[in-house]
């Protein structure tokens, strides 16, 4: 079985890897770890410095999933692109890796507290999906592929 994660080091990204791995372990998946630096709007040397710290980061995100991939005697290999992220992973997924499933974690924006708090969230979340869309409902509405999309907890 052919798993693509989108993994950006996260703790919601580490905790999809390692639901992943509990949850089909027994099928021996491949899994192909997809990370995306997305790219400044415009170029200047602050906004270039701040993407290699980026691409760096994400290096190194990679490479320690790589190990907990290892570690656990899963087969696994790595992949970083750069762009949009949505755009991205959908094409990685559908002309690149053509995975069985496509996993990814759901980014929490908890509220602290009582009813208005949630209330001003939920909006928010609304206004966002209906402008921008997240990475999960772009994906859900696009991909070919069963699509695993794990909360965080």
């Amino acid at each position: 079985m052919k798993i693509m994660i989108a993994y950006d080091g996260s703790r919601n990204a580490r905790l999809a890897l390692a639901q992943t791995l509990t949850m089909f372990r027994d099928l021996t998946p491949v899994i192909t770890l997809v990370a995306v630096a997305e790219n400044p709007r415009d170029i200047t040397a602050g906004n270039e410095d701040l993407f290699q710290q980026e691409v760096s980061e994400l290096k190194q995100f990679l490479a320690e999933a790589l190990e907990v991939c290892q570690k656990e005697d899963i087969s696994a290999e790595t992949m970083l692109l750069e762009g949009d992220a949505r755009k991205m992973l959908l094409f990685a997924a559908e002309k690149k890796i053509h995975p069985d499933m496509l996993v990814i974690a759901r980014h929490s924006h908890e509220p602290d507290g009582g009813f208005i708090a949630r209330s001003l969230t939920h909006f928010v979340d609304e206004l966002d999906y209906m402008t921008f869309g997240s990475v999960s409902s772009f994906l859900a509405r696009r991909i070919q592929c069963p699509l695993l999309i794990l909360p965080s907890r």
